[in-house]
This record gives structure tokens, sequence and C-alpha cells, in this order.
């Protein structure tokens, strides 16, 4: 069958890489494509907050299997969203907000995907460009218009500042425009406080709906309070808006499937029958979400010893990446590597936008054996200290070799 769209070849793409890594032979082969964070010693990290909360939930043994509600575990639901909204947010003390478990962050946009497919009048959708390859997908298959705003400047390798605000401002009365809270993917490019006002401005006095997908709290700056300035902003102007949450990254729970759909209301009343009218998209859908992974959130976050010991891990992970970017644009500069690759060390979170074309990737995924997304995004946060030369001398080649 063939492909029917750029973002369904987008995705076989992505697959092909990871395939071609799995099947590479080379002792030395190293792969930068995926989402996962990886330790100094390039393993996958199981944090000790984690290790701590699932063997207390291990000791008690008046826990059992049932099944959960429709919308989850209830203290998971409060605790998500007060981790995101914050202690005092005037939504949540109002009861304007509904909070329901979901399959982490991509099951929590499916879900609202179809809500909105269903019960707001605009279908048009508004992604960044780029955006993360998933997202079109979501909501194309809910049955939106997938459309795009300027966000990228490939010149400068930062934010398109002056054409996202013309793109917003030229959208459809009424339309979703999808906004990442923190640590852009594909660019690692976030706005500043300062623009992200802006950003509130345009949106709001177009009366678009944003929809906000937060997979990296604390995990773009090391602090939770920081990275969602950017939410709380929106919320707290009184309109409203969506929030996909997901603890993958943040806590390390990819296998967990634990995430966090929030949307917040303009009345009580109106929360009320959104939040009927979720469950109502949640019932065929999946009817019933894990419970592993949200007792495992829940203990650690309602824990004040366990939440203090998550947040120096995840500060720990978050340094770690810094680090790895310092690192990386060192190691180039050493070798004379030919363009300004101070983009790496402005970027943040798990990936980078290293400029790099799709040539010079299948280069360096053929002759150094390490593989990354074919438009040059590659994950900073599977670097270690000991591949960094490695990546370093593979972008060097690539770039004098492969201009």
């Amino acid at each position: 069958m063939p492909f029917s769209s750029h973002t369904t070849l987008s995705t076989a793409l992505i697959g092909t890489v990871y395939f071609a890594s799995r099947d590479d032979p080379s002792p030395v082969k190293l792969n930068l494509s995926g989402g996962s964070y990886r330790s100094e010693e390039g393993k996958p990290l199981v944090l000790q907050a984690v290790r701590r909360a699932e063997q207390q939930l291990a000791n008690d043994m008046s826990r059992d299997k049932d099944y959960l509600p429709l919308d989850g575990l209830a203290e998971f639901n409060k605790l998500s969203a007060k981790l995101i909204l914050g202690d005092e947010s005037s939504a949540v003390k109002e009861n304007r907000v509904v909070t329901i478990q979901c399959l982490s962050g991509t099951g929590s946009l499916r879900v609202g995907a179809e809500f909105l497919a269903k019960h707001n009048q605009e279908r048009v959708i508004l992604v960044s460009n780029p955006t993360w390859g998933n997202h079109p997908n979501i909501f194309s298959l809910a049955g939106m218009s997938v459309e795009y705003y300027r966000y990228y400047d490939p010149k400068t390798r930062g934010l398109d500042f002056k054409g996202m605000l013309e793109d917003l401002g030229a959208a459809p009365s009424g339309a979703i425009v999808v906004l990442q809270a923190c640590a852009h993917n594909p660019t690692g490019v976030d706005p500043t406080l300062k623009q992200w006002e802006q950003i509130r401005q345009v949106v709001r006095s177009k009366s678009l709906l944003p929809f906000f997908d937060n997979a990296y709290q604390g995990f773009a700056s090391g602090d939770l309070e920081s990275d969602a300035q950017a939410v709380r902003m929106f919320v707290n102007d009184g309109g409203e808006c969506l929030i996909a949450q997901s603890f993958a990254k943040n806590m390390g729970l990819y296998g967990e499937r634990i995430g966090a759909l929030t949307i917040v209301c303009t009345s009580e009343d109106v929360a009320r029958k959104v939040k009927s009218q979720l469950l109502l998209v949640v019932r065929p859908m999946y009817l019933s979400p894990p419970i592993h992974g949200a007792s495992i959130v829940t203990t650690i976050l309602k824990n004040s010893d366990m939440y203090n010991d998550w947040t120096v891990e995840l500060k720990g992970m978050a340094n770690r990446i810094l680090r790895m970017r310092k690192q990386l644009n060192e190691a180039l500069q050493a070798r004379g590597t030919p363009g300004d690759w101070s983009h790496i060390i402005r970027q943040i979170g798990m990936f980078s936008f290293t400029g790099l074309n799709e040539k010079q990737v299948r280069f360096i995924a053929k002759e150094y054996h390490i593989y990354m997304n074919y438009d040059g995004r590659v994950s900073i946060a599977g670097l270690s200290s000991k591949t960094v030369s490695q990546l370093a001398d593979a972008i060097h080649a690539a770039v004098t070799r492969m201009a």
C-alpha cells in the first residue's frame, strides 16, 4: 500500500533508522535516534526513587490488581494536576480542572484529539514546523486537519519568532494550536518567557485553543517549577487549555506508559460536562488504564522524602545532558569543524537539531555506525563522555567530506 502522506513517510523513515541500528553488527554502533535517556554507561536508567516506590508497593500486601475506573487512579490525577499547575492554582481551587490518567503522553494526546474532534467546532489544528513526528499522525487519525506554523529558523538554528506569531495570527478563530511546554522536540529550541507572553496574547486574541504537550517537565532546566511556567501563564489568564502530561522522561517510566490529560475549563459546570465526555472517549478506546505506573508516580509525589530524592535525580539527568552538549561543542571546536556549532549549547532538552542534512546523516551511519534521525536530530541524552569524541569525529568527517 503506498504511503498516503509525508507524515506517514517520516514515521516510516524513523522506523528504518531503528531497524538499521538494531541490525548493525558493529561493536561500536551508537543509536542516537531514540527518545530515551541513557546513563554514562549507555544503559537505561532506573531512578532510585522509583526503586524505593516499587519496593514500598511490593511490601504492601493490601494492594490488589483490580481494574481502575475509566479516569484512572484518583490520587494520581490530583497530584499530576498539582505538579503542572502548581500548589496555588486558582483553576484547581475553583474546580475548573479535569484530569484523567492516560497511556503516557501519546495516549493523552490521542484522547484529547478524539475529544476535540467531537466537540470543538473548528477542525484545524496547528503544530510547529518541525514537530514531533507522531503529532500529525495522532491528530489526523482523529479526523482533524493538521496545519503548520513556522517555528524553527535553519539559518540561525533558533526560533523563527516573527514567523510563528504571523502564522498564529493568521489561523482561523477557534483553531487548536499545539504548543510544546519546554524542551521542544525535535529542535531543542524554546521561546523565552517574554516571547511566551507574546504568544499567549496572540493565541487568546485569536480565540485559539492551546493544547500543551508537556513531555519534559523538569527535564529541560532540571527544575519542575521553571519548566511549568509557560503552561501556568496560560492557565492563570482564566482561559481554556489542554495539557498532555508524561512521566516517561522525568521519572524514567518509559515502559509503564503513564501520563495524564488535563483540561482547564472556564467553570466548574463546564468541567463536569467535559469529564463525562472524556470518559465516553476512553471507554471504547482502552476502558481502564494500567495501575502500576500510576501507583509509582503517586507514591513518589505524595512522599516528601521520595519527592525530594526524585528532584535531585532529575536535576542530575538534566545537568548531565547539559555537560554532553558542552563537551560535544568543545570537541567540534577542537577539530576545527567548519561552521558555528554554538546552537548545540543554546538548545535545551534531550535533543539537538544539528543542522546535518540527510546525506550527511546517512554517511555517518554507513561510515561511523552512528544512527540519528534523517532530519539531523540527535539525542544528546543518549551520549556519554566516552562517545562524544566518536560523534564529533563523525560530524567533522560528514561536514568536511559531504558538504
